[in-house]
């Protein structure tokens, strides 16, 4: 898909609306990461650098069309202030006079912030009242939130049919991640898939066997797989109304000629509990009332073989209960061998998703991969080969 970039706005002087994607997560009142703000930075220094009037719009938590005080942005105004170096204006609403009258005082080069677009239930509805309210403030529109880019709202979607819309630098880093991943990967292609549940990752699973050389499976859906195959798995996390669809998938992987690669051995233990005795067991021998908690050292060196031949790497979901250790240790080696593979030039590696990110921070390799996306549910979809609405809109027509 062709889309136009910022690289086509000619900002000066110009009102421009810019979509991020400010809800980061926040304890006791303060942000805990501020990854999403960082990447934003570059985007809003770039506009404002170019004699822009940026206004930036976000959602945040969920407050379902009410002004819920924990929920306002407002906290943003100092971090956002404070990355960028630079002082950035309030506004106590996202529409309506209190919003026009805060852009109406912008000078070129300024920057405001407006407050949560989910305090009006119209944002989530992509209400078209909402979209032109939005698009009343400003003469073009920037989306740098490709997090957000899976929901058809009023801020992410329909505002940008009624100005002039372009891509900002995270989404375009974003995309272009995503293109190297799936859409014209240099091959062989390797995706690892972890996590608990089969089902909550079918349509994943069903496109990829589709799209890559080689799916490795692990978490705890890998125990379902087995299963499926006649191996017993003692009492580990498992689906066993969903043995018939992980036969079909691996039925469809073959006829798609891509390789599934599943655990050959694993790490058990007799409780789910941080530096409990395990075992390490083939996939036949897992004792009565154990559950497998990681993938065992065969295991890894499968995969390690796996990388090793290929091109590109695209990884959602950690191989075992990375959160407890020692159940993180397959997790961290597969991830410091990506790391090295990627340094040297031999693999590009794209990894995302919520438990990705965390788990490929906690092997201390998030600087030495190729990219990482701080997307969720929009890297997911976008994994699943479906259309993303905010994406699909900055179409370049």
């Amino acid at each position: 898909m062709s889309y136009r970039t910022i690289d086509a706005l000619e900002a000066r002087g110009k009102r421009v609306l810019l979509r991020a994607d400010l809800n980061v997560p926040v304890r006791d009142g303060a942000i805990t990461d501020r990854t999403r703000i960082e990447r934003l930075c570059p985007t809003i220094a770039e506009l404002a650098n170019a004699g822009a009037r940026v206004i930036i719009c976000s959602h945040f938590d969920r407050p379902k069309g009410r002004r819920v005080p924990e929920m306002s942005l407002k906290p943003l105004q100092e971090a956002l202030s404070t990355a960028l170096k630079r002082p950035v204006a309030w506004a106590d609403d996202c529409i309506g006079p209190e919003a026009e009258a805060a852009v109406s005082a912008l000078a070129d080069g300024d920057i405001l912030l407006l407050e949560n677009t989910r305090y009006h239930a119209e944002e989530e509805k992509n209400d078209p009242a909402m979209a032109t309210a939005l698009a009343k403030l400003a003469d073009a529109f920037v989306n740098d939130a490709f997090s957000a880019a899976h929901r058809a709202h009023a801020s992410t979607e329909g505002v940008a049919h009624l100005v002039p819309a372009y891509a900002g630098r995270l989404m375009e880093a974003e995309l272009k991640a995503l293109d190297a991943a799936l859409g014209n990967p240099a091959r062989p292609v390797v995706a690892i898939v972890g996590g608990a549940k089969v089902s909550t990752k079918l349509d994943l699973l069903g496109n990829l066997t589709k799209k890559v050389d080689v799916l490795v499976i692990g978490g705890a859906m890998a125990n379902t797989f087995l299963a499926a195959q006649g191996h017993d798995v003692g009492k580990s996390l498992q689906e066993a109304e969903m043995h018939d669809t992980a036969r079909a998938i691996l039925d469809g992987a073959q006829a798609a000629n891509c390789e599934i690669l599943l655990p050959v051995d694993l790490v058990v233990a007799e409780h789910f509990a941080a530096n409990t005795p395990t075992r390490t067991v083939d996939v036949d021998g897992v004792p009565a009332g154990w559950m497998a908690l990681d993938v065992g050292p065969k295991s890894e060196d499968a995969i390690e073989q796996r990388l090793r031949g290929a091109s590109t790497l695209v990884w959602n979901g950690p191989l075992g209960a990375f959160e407890t250790p020692p159940f993180d240790t397959a997790t961290v080696a597969v991830a410091q061998i990506v790391a090295a593979l990627t340094q040297s030039g031999a693999l590009k590696s794209i990894g995302g998703g919520g438990d990705t990110v965390a788990a490929l921070r906690h092997a201390g390799v998030s600087d030495r991969m190729t990219y990482i996306s701080t997307a969720g549910g929009a890297f997911l979809e976008w994994l699943e080969g479906k259309t993303l609405p905010g994406v699909a809109a900055l179409a370049d027509k």
